[in-house]
């Protein structure tokens, strides 16, 4: 029995949660998922530029489990575009990271939920 995977910090689900190849119906094709955590590691580390280091510090993981959430998603990525197949975005250990300047709940963190003081 193995344990219980830790949350993953996302900053925000991507715009999309969907890609196919263009003219052919979904019914017809397989499908790959890639989890949420996997594309917030490739987006911070493909697209943004990060380092391993700093992608897991923004995961909330180590940087060897940075390592093996990158190898996944790029073999499930390279599968559908080499096989023509539906990649879908979902799922996963993650938490979604609070707006910045906010505590628990999207309330301030001055008072009690109130607005800021002036």
């Amino acid at each position: 029995m193995g344990r219980n995977k830790k949350k993953r910090w996302i900053t925000t689900p991507p715009p999309a949660s969907m890609f196919k190849p263009a003219g052919i119906p979904v019914r017809a094709l397989g499908r790959v998922v890639l989890r949420l955590d996997e594309y917030e590691a490739l987006r911070l580390a493909d697209y943004e530029g990060l380092k391993q280091k700093e992608v897991a510090e923004k995961l909330n993981v180590s940087r060897p489990t940075v390592s093996r959430i990158l190898e996944k998603a790029r073999r499930t990525v390279a599968t559908a575009l080499v096989e023509g197949k539906t990649l879908v975005i979902e799922g996963g250990p993650v938490q979604q990271r609070p707006a910045p300047g906010r505590g628990r709940g999207g309330r301030h963190r001055r008072g009690r939920g109130g607005p800021p003081r002036k």
